[in-house]
C-alpha cells in the first residue's frame, strides 16, 4: 500500500525525531510509567508510524465495509443505514416481573429483549427441586414449564420482536419452550427471530453452567443446527461467546482465539453432522465483552471480523457470503464494575458501549451502574439504556463507518491481536480441536493464568482502578438497589406443581419416553421432540433429568 521508498524516509525521520527531539524531552520530563501496556498487559509504544505497517494491503486487509474480508463492517452501510439493536438483559423474580420489565424497556425505546434466567433454569433443574432453593428468580428470571413462558412473553408479539436468550446447557428445552408459544401466538415459524447463546463449549471453559458432557451436548447442538435450517430460518443458533471467557479473566487475544476456536469447532460438529456448511453458518452469531481499554477492544472487534471471513472461506470453503460474515453482540464488562463509587461506572460503561460501537457491534447491553451489587433498579437500568441512546443520537459516531479505520494505532493492533490469536488457535489444532483442548484443560488454565496474572498488577498498583486502588474515598454514596421478594420462590413452587397437576400425564409421559427412546439412537432430531414436550407442558427438569439418564452429567476434571 506504501511506497516503500517514502517508508524509508519516515523511518529515518522518525529517528531523527527521536534523537533530536524525544530524547531532550525525555530527560526533562520522564515517562509516568517505567512500562506501558494495555489492560490485556500488552506493550504499547510511544508513537505509531506507517513504516510497521509496510505489507499492509488496504484491499486485503481492510477493504470496504459489507464485503471480504469485512474488517470495516459487515453492512455497506452500517449505522447510516440502521443502528444497532439496542438490548438489554433483563431477567429476575417471576415470569410476571421480568414482563413487567421487557415493557419498561420497549417503552423507554429499546429495540430487542434479551433474557436472563435464574441459575436453576441454566442447570436445567426446576424450581421445586431441592437443588434450587434459596436461588429462585434471585440472579434471572424462573423458567420451569410452558407456563412461565407464556407469562414471560405475554402481550409481546413474536413476529415483531427479536429475543435472546442466554442460555447453554438446557438450550434447546427452552428454545422448544419459545416456539410453542409463537406457535399459540399463532406467529409461525419462519417469522420467528432471534438468539439462543447455546454455546456449551465457553461453559466448560468459563461460566460452569453445563449439564452434559461435551460430545453429547454437541450432539443437541448439531440437531439445533439442522432444525433451524429447516423449520425456523431468522433464528441466530449460537451466539459464540466470549463474553464469559474475558469475565474469568482471559486477557482480550485469549477472549479473541478460544472464541473464535469455539466457532471452528461447531463448524466442523455441523459439517461431521452432515449438514452443508453454508446451510447453517450464516445463523451463527458471536457475543464479545465491551473491555476498559478503549483501542484494545476496537482491534479485537475488527480482527475477528476478519479472521473469520478467511477462517470461514479459505477452512470450509464457505461459498455464500453470509457465511463469511461475523456478526456479534456486545456487553459491557460486568467484572470492571466496581462496588466502590459505583455511580463512576457510568462512565466506565459509556466508554466500553462506544467501543462496542466503534468496533462495529450489530446489538449492545450497556450494563447498569448497581450490577456489581444487586439486579439493575429500574432507574439505573434507564440510565444505561440512555447511555446507548446518546451515543447514538449525539455523539455523531454512527455517522460514517468505521471512523478509526486508518489510524496506525489501530490498524497495528488489529494485525497484532489476529497474528496472536492465530498462534492459539494452531496450538489447539494441534491438540485435536477445542473439545480435545478443553478435556486437557488448556484454556482453563491459560485463563486462571492471566486472571492470576492481572490480579498481581492491580494489587501491586500497576493497573490503577479508580475507588478501588486509586483515588478511593472514605464513604461511598449509597444507591437504591432492587431486592427479590422471598415469596417469588413459594409462588413459583406452587405454580410448577400446578402445572404438573393439570396437564395430560398420559401425553407428557409418552413425550418424555419418546425422548429418552430418540436419545439413544444418533439418527434422530431430538428439537421435534423437545418441541412436543413443550407442547405438553413437560417441564424443563423432566426433560433434562431424562437426558441425563441418557447422556450422562459432566464433571469437571479440576485439572489445576
Amino acid at each position: 500500500m506504501y511506497d516503500r521508498k517514502k517508508l524509508a524516509g519516515i523511518a529515518a525521520r522518525r529517528k531523527k525525531w527521536q534523537d533530536e527531539a524525544l530524547s531532550p524531552s525525555l530527560r526533562k520530563s520522564p515517562p509516568r510509567l517505567d512500562r506501558f501496556s494495555t489492560v490485556s498487559d500488552e506493550e504499547i509504544d510511544l508513537l505509531y508510524t506507517p513504516d510497521p505497517l509496510s505489507n499492509f494491503d488496504y484491499e486485503e486487509d481492510l477493504g470496504y465495509p459489507g464485503q471480504y474480508p469485512y474488517t470495516r463492517g459487515v453492512q455497506p452501510t452500517m449505522y447510516r443505514g440502521r443502528l444497532w439493536t439496542m438490548r438489554q438483559f433483563a431477567g429476575f423474580g417471576s415470569a410476571e416481573d421480568t414482563n413487567a420489565r421487557f415493557k419498561f424497556l420497549l417503552a423507554q425505546g429499546q429495540t430487542g429483549l434479551s433474557t436472563a434466567f435464574h441459575f436453576p433454569t441454566l442447570m436445567g433443574y426446576d424450581s421445586d427441586s431441592p437443588r434450587a432453593r434459596g436461588e429462585v428468580g434471585m440472579c434471572g428470571v424462573a423458567i420451569d414449564s410452558l407456563k412461565d413462558m407464556e407469562i414471560l412473553f405475554d402481550g409481546i408479539p413474536l413476529d415483531q420482536v427479536t429475543t435472546s436468550m442466554t442460555i447453554n446447557g438446557p438450550a434447546a428445552m427452552v428454545f422448544a419452550m419459545y416456539l410453542a408459544v409463537a406457535e399459540r401466538q399463532g406467529v409461525p415459524f419462519h417469522k420467528v427471530g432471534g438468539t439462543i447463546q447455546n454455546d456449551i463449549l465457553k461453559e466448560y471453559i468459563a461460566q460452569h453452567a453445563w449439564i452434559f458432557p461435551p460430545e453429547p451436548s454437541m450432539r443437541i447442538i448439531t440437531d439445533i443446527l439442522a432444525y433451524c435450517s429447516e423449520n425456523v430460518p431468522r433464528w441466530n443458533t449460537i451466539s459464540i461467546s466470549g463474553y464469559h471467557i474475558r469475565e474469568a479473566g482471559s486477557t482480550a487475544v485469549q477472549e479473541l482465539a478460544f472464541t473464535i476456536a469455539d466457532g471452528i469447532a461447531y463448524v466442523q460438529a455441523g459439517i461431521e453432522a452432515g449438514i452443508p456448511v453454508d446451510k447453517f453458518a450464516p445463523r451463527l452469531s458471536y457475543f464479545f465483552n465491551a473491555h476498559t481499554d478503549f483501542f484494545e477492544e476496537i482491534a479485537k472487534y475488527r480482527a475477528a471480523r476478519r479472521m473469520w471471513a478467511r477462517i470461514m472461506r479459505e477452512r470450509f470453503h464457505a461459498k455464500d457470503e453470509n457465511s463469511w460474515k461475523l456478526r456479534f453482540h456486545t456487553q459491557t464488562a460486568g467484572c470492571t464494575l466496581t462496588a466502590q463509587q459505583p455511580m463512576n461506572n457510568v462512565v466506565r460503561v459509556a466508554l466500553q458501549a462506544l467501543s462496542g460501537v466503534l468496533g462495529g457491534t450489530q446489538s449492545l447491553h450497556t450494563n447498569s451502574m448497581d450490577e456489581t451489587l444487586a439486579l439493575p433498579t429500574e432507574q439505573a437500568v434507564t440510565v444505561a439504556l440512555r447511555t446507548q441512546q446518546i451515543i447514538a443520537e449525539e455523539s455523531g459516531v454512527a455517522n460514517t463507518i468505521d471512523p478509526l479505520g486508518g489510524s496506525f494505532f489501530v490498524e497495528q493492533l488489529t494485525n497484532d491481536m489476529e497474528e496472536k490469536a492465530m498462534e492459539y488457535i494452531r496450538k489447539i489444532d494441534e491438540m485435536g480441536g477445542m473439545v480435545a483442548a478443553i478435556k486437557q484443560g488448556y484454556p482453563q488454565r491459560e485463563v486462571a493464568d492471566a486472571a492470576f496474572h492481572f490480579q498481581r498488577l492491580v494489587d501491586a498498583g500497576k493497573k490503577r482502578i479508580v475507588g478501588l486502588n486509586a483515588y478511593r474515598s472514605p464513604e461511598d454514596t449509597p444507591i437504591p438497589l432492587l431486592k427479590i421478594d422471598d415469596r417469588v420462590e413459594k409462588r413459583q413452587v406452587a405454580r410448577t406443581k400446578e402445572v404438573r397437576r393439570k396437564r395430560d400425564a398420559k401425553k407428557a409421559r409418552a413425550c418424555l419416553s419418546a425422548l429418552k427412546e430418540g436419545s439413544l439412537d444418533r439418527k434422530v432430531n431430538l428439537m421435534p421432540l423437545l418441541v412436543d414436550a413443550a407442547r405438553e407442558y413437560v417441564t424443563l427438569g423432566e426433560m433434562c433429568d431424562t437426558l441425563r439418564e441418557t447422556m450422562g452429567v459432566y464433571t469437571d476434571p479440576a485439572m489445576f
